[in-house]
């Protein structure tokens, strides 16, 4: 017999209280998918365990996903580090498992990208891996394209998938 139990998803912006959830998220994805530290990937980012403090910031902003309760997700952006003020990056995307394929993904990088135009930001960039082939289609699906080399100052030294989506 099976039995279907509703479930409870809701996306709201990020809280200080937040901080370690949505941290241990990340390097529970970035470990699932072999995304290292010492590769410069987000696991390896200072601020990691800092998120809220961080997306405090102006023209920031970050949302994190419940799953009944449980943070299981997020997403946000803020100015591009070492770039020009137009230019915006879509950043720290993460879904547990039990997220992905709802279109959830969709919806949080949407927000982002309205709420980057509401920031006055005209270009939105982001960086990623070729192993994380879903998240690629998806960026491309929203208007992302491919650019040759990376901008800014990420640091992100092995995100080899560089796109960039005009506003």
């Amino acid at each position: 017999m099976t039995t279907s139990l509703p479930v409870s998803v809701l996306v709201r912006p990020i809280r200080a209280e937040d901080n370690t959830a949505i941290a241990s998220v990340i390097r529970h994805v970035s470990a699932e998918f072999g995304l290292t530290a010492d590769k410069g990937y987000t696991v390896a980012d200072p601020n990691l365990d800092h998120l809220y403090e961080s997306y405090s910031q102006p023209r920031c902003a970050y949302w994190v996903v419940e799953l009944d309760g449980v943070v299981a997700g997020g997403g946000g952006m803020a100015p591009l580090s070492g770039a020009e003020d137009d230019l915006c990056e879509l950043q720290k995307m993460y879904f547990m498992p039990s997220l992905r394929g709802q279109g959830l993904a969709k919806r949080l990088a949407l927000q982002a990208i309205d709420h980057a135009r509401q920031q006055g930001f005209s270009r939105c960039y982001l960086e990623t891996t070729a192993s994380l082939t879903q998240a690629i289609a998806l960026y491309e699906r929203l208007g992302f394209q491919h650019i040759d080399g990376a901008m800014g100052n990420t640091g992100h030294v092995d995100c080899e998938v560089t796109m960039i989506k005009y506003l």
